[in-house]
């Protein structure tokens, strides 16, 4: 059955449920109510609300991060954080779900494959803010959208296509235009420039397209047309730099979440991942600092230690701390990780209330 025709049947009968679409590593939902879109879901990272909110210029980078990091510590809708911090209005917010949801769906239009399963009564209770399309208008420019796809791949026959740049960004007065003659000036393919521009490779191509017929840009290279998956490489790299992590391979580990960010920008995964094995990194440098057979000794009186900011793990080392032990004797004597007591050594040292000394 092809996708016309389910969502013809959907609004047809009025249906209220949940479309469940996958290929490869991507999935997709697009959530019905009395036979109109009401919502939607993709793991595309191009698809996510945040976004949408960037692409229409109705929040930072900045603020749709801390919002993330609010969403995963309180559990809250990103939607109803944005509002309650005054960020978003409730009409901006509904404005970029419609388009989201829209989006998400007119790419399925172009899907080659895929399995589709409609879940009936399937309708997710918490949502915050939502809106009704009809289905025939998204089916008439699903449709057109095929017409274009097979006019543009006639000269884009892959999303591995990269182009010559023949006029400079600065020739274009659309400020998208110039960011995509930027990109295409760097050996960028389309499928690169669809994630950087956070748009879908119709809508990407679709530009370039335009761009190719008025003499800016000409086809350079074109790759092997093989089927892009950028969800399915993102979840590689971030496995990858899990494994990686978690080996103390902290290079290698970064790599491959910069290398996530490169694809998906607000990656949030790959954002704190990032920050964690830098944080690593540091620490392990800092441990191997301090010398398992050397003697720490305070450097300051007992009377400057009590004006100092310590906490009590660094109250209990310093405790310990008479001249005669060595750092591997005080290690067995603390009650914490090897590794968090050297590093509150390390900060100790930094901080002048320690010094270390040869033995004895």
């Amino acid at each position: 059955m092809a996708l016309p025709d389910i969502l013809q049947w959907i609004a047809a009968g009025r249906k209220t449920g949940t479309l469940h679409v996958e290929r490869r590593s991507l999935r997709k939902r697009i959530i019905v109510r009395d036979g109109n879109i009401f919502s939607s879901w993709s793991n595309d990272p191009r698809e996510s609300l945040g976004q949408f909110l960037i692409r229409l210029r109705l929040v930072t980078e900045e603020q749709l991060f801390r919002a993330l990091l609010d969403q995963e510590e309180k559990g809250r809708l990103l939607g109803s954080i944005l509002l309650a911090d005054g960020i978003l209005s409730e009409d901006d917010l509904k404005r970029a779900l419609k388009a989201k949801a829209e989006e998400t769906l007119f790419d399925l239009f172009l899907w080659g494959s895929g399995e589709f399963e409609f879940r009936e009564g399937d309708f997710p209770e918490e949502l915050l803010i939502t809106f009704e399309t009809p289905v025939t208008p998204v089916i008439l420019e699903g449709i057109r959208r095929i017409d274009e796809w097979q006019r543009i791949q006639s000269i884009f026959p892959s999303m591995e296509t990269s182009f010559k740049v023949r006029a400079s960004p600065r020739a274009a007065e659309d400020p998208l235009e110039r960011q995509l003659l930027a990109l295409a000036a760097t050996g960028k393919s389309l499928a690169e420039m669809s994630l950087e521009l956070r748009r879908s490779e119709f809508e990407t191509a679709s530009l370039l397209f335009d761009l190719h017929g008025r003499g800016l840009v000409e086809v350079d290279r074109v790759g092997g047309a093989r089927g892009t998956d950028p969800v399915g490489v993102i979840q590689g790299l971030l496995k990858l730099a899990y494994e990686r992590l978690r080996e103390r391979r902290y290079d290698a580990a970064m790599k491959a979440y910069e290398e996530v960010l490169a694809l998906d920008r607000l990656n949030q995964n790959a954002k704190k991942g990032l920050l964690a094995a830098m944080e690593a990194r540091r620490n392990e440098k800092a441990a191997s600092k301090v010398p398992l057979d050397k003697v720490p000794a305070l450097r300051v009186d007992l009377l400057s230690l009590t004006r100092e900011n310590l906490d009590p793990q660094e109250g209990f080392v310093l405790s310990r701390v008479n001249g005669e032990w060595d750092v591997q004797s005080i290690l067995k004597l603390c009650p914490m990780g090897e590794e968090e007591a050297l590093l509150i050594f390390a900060r100790l040292i930094d901080r002048n209330l320690v010094t270390l000394r040869d033995p004895k």
